[in-house]
């Protein structure tokens, strides 16, 4: 095991984190500002170090492998680990405040809740207060000073509806097909939506996620797909695309290979691909940040490593 972890560098876990949330070898090398031939050796000596493949090669970009996903989770703990190492300030314990956050349903337990922890070991005189609501409504509580900043999930391209918030990027999910281990499409690699058309659908409602889905449905024969149960519960959603209940498209982020009935749930990518999920804060433009709110945010930005 020692052996294996002195095999690969710190260099290479960054550009393969940087290819994996792209998904495309020549925006993460705009992104380190490096050439692409650089990001694809670095990544290929990476996985060669571990002994499996991380990243799916095709036309339209990189994916991860069910490998590759699992990996990034650590590669993402790892960077996160430094960069706090290499930004711990002096003056972090003297910080002091209360910090106003608001944020969407599935932000909390899947992006925000694994980051607490070491938040507070850095900064143990700022305490968090989390308003948990749907963005229109945390956006009109940021317009309003009732919050400092948030933590939303945007859809593509997708603007506050708000004027006078910054977004940033924190964190890029791409959005995979969903379904049970003894499908019809397993052994397919790719899956166009016009083949699921007639398959039964699993929608989730959570945090708009419906609604967004409905954007890239849209263009489908038939506009939509064969729904056959909308919850707002993810939990629900595992549970029947393992039972082979129906099949769904949903985030990396909100990914697990099984579920709590341990049926394994696997993922295929699609043909072609439709907006991706972000993780985006907003800040106000107009209000200055105090400086506990503005440890936070920096704290967010270097912990999920885009920060753009």
């Amino acid at each position: 095991m020692f052996e294996t972890l002195m095999s690969f560098s710190l260099r290479q876990l960054r550009y393969f984190h940087a290819a994996a949330e792209s998904g495309r070898i020549s925006r993460a090398a705009i992104e380190l500002n490096i050439t692409q031939s650089a990001v694809t050796t670095a990544i290929r000596q990476l996985e060669e170090a571990l002994g499996t493949t991380l990243l799916k090669r095709s036309a339209s970009g990189v994916t991860l492998t069910p490998a590759g996903e699992r990996f990034l989770r650590h590669a993402r703990e790892i960077l996160t680990s430094v960069a706090e190492a290499m930004h711990i300030e002096p003056q972090s314990a003297e910080t002091v405040g209360q910090v106003r956050v608001g944020v969407t349903y599935t932000i909390f337990g899947y992006f925000l809740a694994p980051l607490l922890a070491r938040f507070r070991q850095l900064y143990p005189g700022v305490t968090l207060q989390f308003q948990e609501a749907r963005r229109r409504v945390i956006e009109g509580s940021i317009a309003k000073g009732k919050c400092d900043l948030a933590l939303v999930i945007v859809q593509g391209e997708e603007a506050p509806r708000q004027r006078d918030i910054h977004v940033k990027t924190l964190y890029r999910s791409a959005r995979r097909l969903w379904l049970p281990a003894r499908h019809r499409l397993i052994e397919a690699e790719t899956v166009s939506l016009e083949q699921l058309v007639d398959e039964p659908y699993i929608a989730l409602t959570i945090d708009d996620a419906w609604e967004n889905a409905k954007d890239y449905w849209k263009h489908i024969r038939g506009g939509r797909p064969n729904v056959v149960m909308k919850t707002s519960s993810i939990e629900g959603v595992r549970t029947m695309v393992g039972m082979g209940l129906g099949v769904t498209i949903l985030s990396d982020m909100l990914y697990r290979p099984w579920s709590i009935e341990r049926h394994r749930i696997e993922t295929r990518d699609l043909a072609l691909p439709i907006p991706v999920l972000k993780v985006s804060m907003l800040i106000p433009v107009r209000r200055p940040l105090d400086q506990a709110a503005r440890a936070f945010a920096t704290f967010l930005q270097r912990a999920s490593n885009t920060g753009s």
